[in-house]
This record gives structure tokens, sequence and C-alpha cells, in this order.
């Protein structure tokens, strides 16, 4: 029985005569600098919207229910703008990770004139994307949402309504990580409150009838219990990748490693910027990753 190359498909692309220029038409003209990156997935727009929904029932419940009804004072305001404060960032890191370029390829860039302003030296070689008609870099992939190459796609995520990757992965990191945090904060505080309403009168508990409040207290304890356990894995598979420096596809894939190891602490910081700081934590500030060659080839 003989067995089939896995990665067959990649090998030819390798060859030039398969590279075809002149099937491929220029990129478009590029819009003004700074044009906002966003998806047109219905599935994904769908997703992203049920997401900001359950983090605003999330701080109905949180406020109106548990908080501003409880006669401690400090406990309210501590609790509200820790709350608060962990659901601002969670929603922020949601927006920078769906409207962020995770790192497309130029569109319909395997043009003739291309290829020859790249002075290719004898045994180099490049990947040609057969969908999207671009010149692909080392370790990026099609993405059959996004409809363009992605440089270190990890994988499409349709909550954030976007890839993740070489860009964006920072805030889809944070965006788990501020989910996995409230989603905790709410089921403690949910805990404490059914703890107190047994403890004392229902009906001096919340502003709302015992059977609404156990109801929407019971939904969001489902709802957190769910989203902390889905988020946490998230995070921990995200940090795992970025540590090893591998993305999900490659995992999955198998792919032979063709570039060059370096340190977890490294690759920590290529993902989040240079040097550690307190913008690790922050989703507004942008990681500075310097400005490698786009365009990496094998020998």
């Amino acid at each position: 029985m003989m067995l089939i190359p896995t990665h067959r498909f990649r090998d030819i692309e390798r060859k030039p005569e398969y590279l075809q220029p002149e099937k491929c038409v220029p990129p478009p003209h590029h819009g003004p600098v700074g044009t906002m990156w966003f998806i047109r997935d219905g599935c994904g727009i769908a997703c992203a919207i049920v997401t900001w929904l359950l983090v605003l029932y999330a701080e109905f419940v949180v406020l109106l229910v548990m908080l501003i009804p409880s006669r401690d004072y400090v406990y309210s305001v501590i609790n509200g703008i820790v709350f608060n404060l962990l659901a601002f960032l969670a929603l922020a890191s949601h927006c920078r990770a769906m409207l962020t370029d995770p790192g497309a390829v130029p569109k319909g860039n395997a043009t003739k004139e291309f290829i020859e302003s790249l002075q290719l030296k004898p045994g180099q070689v490049v990947y040609k994307c057969p969908k999207c008609c671009s010149i692909k870099p080392d370790r990026a992939h099609h993405c059959s949402v996004c409809k363009r190459c992605i440089r270190k796609m990890d994988h499409h995520c349709p909550w954030v309504n976007n890839c993740v990757g070489e860009n964006n992965q920072k805030y889809f990191v944070l965006f788990t990580m501020y989910i996995a945090l409230i989603s905790l904060h709410a089921l403690i505080m949910v805990g404490f409150h059914f703890l107190h309403c047994f403890e004392e009168d229902w009906t001096k508990c919340s502003s709302f009838s015992p059977p609404t409040t156990v109801i929407l207290l019971i939904l969001l304890c489902f709802e957190g219990l769910l989203f902390l356990i889905f988020t946490s894995v998230m995070f921990g598979t995200q940090v795992h990748s970025i540590c090893t420096d591998e993305t999900g596809i490659e995992q999955l894939k198998k792919e032979e490693r063709r570039w060059a190891k370096k340190t977890k602490w490294m690759n920590m910081k290529a993902v989040f910027g240079h040097p550690f700081s307190l913008g690790w934590a922050s989703p507004f500030a942008t990681p500075d990753q310097g400005k490698a060659d786009p365009y990496q080839y094998v020998v």
C-alpha cells in the first residue's frame, strides 16, 4: 500500500511552473491608511453580538439584582468597580481582536512583476496560494471565511468574527482572560448573594420578586460557569501555543518546524511586545513586535 504525503499540495506549490503569475491580476488599490478591518460574515457578526449581549446581561444582574439593592455600601462599590473594570477590558479586547488585521497577506500579489521584484536567489522558492493568488510567507494559511492568507494563523474564531493571527493574538488572549475573570467574579458574587438571601428575607435582598431573582441568578450562574470553563481552556491553549511558538493549525497538521526555536519568554514578548510592562494587560497598547520581513523563503 502506497502512502500519500500529507503535505503533497505544498510541495506542488513550491515548483515554479505552478506559480502561473500570468493568471493573477494585480492587487486592488488600497484604501486610505487606517481603514478598519472587518469581516462581513453573518455567523461571526451574530456570535459577536451575542457575546456583547451576554456581557450586558451579566452587568444587569450584577448591578440591579445583587449590588445596588445591597445594604453593604462598601461591598457594592468595591465589587461594582472591579466587575465593571474587567467587563470594560473584556469588551475592549473583543473589539481589538475583531477589528485588527490579523496579518492578512496582500491579495492577488502573485504577479510576474512582484515575483521579479523579490530578486530570489538560486535555490530559493516561494509559496503561492491558489485560492487568493497571493505569495504566501512561511507559516501563513488560507482562511476560507476571511478569504485571505493569514500570517501565523491559529484559527478562525466566530466569537470575535476574525482570525486569530500574528497581529491580534494578544487581544484574543486578553479577551479570553478577562471573560474568564468576570465569569469567576460573577459566580463568587452569586454564591454570596444566595447565602445572604437564605439568611435574610428574600423580599429584602433584591428589588425583584423572589422567583424572578432566583431565575436571573440561576441563568447568570449557568452563563458564568459555561464561559469560565470555555475561556479558561482557550486561554490555556493560547498561552501554550505562544510558549511553544506553534499555532493551532501547525499542531493539528503536525507541520515540520522550519523556524528558529526561541525561549518561552522570547515567544511571549514577540506576541505581547517589548519590554514587559503593564501594557501586556492592556488592550489599548499595541505590541511593539519589530518589523520583520513579511516574506520568508525556504531553501
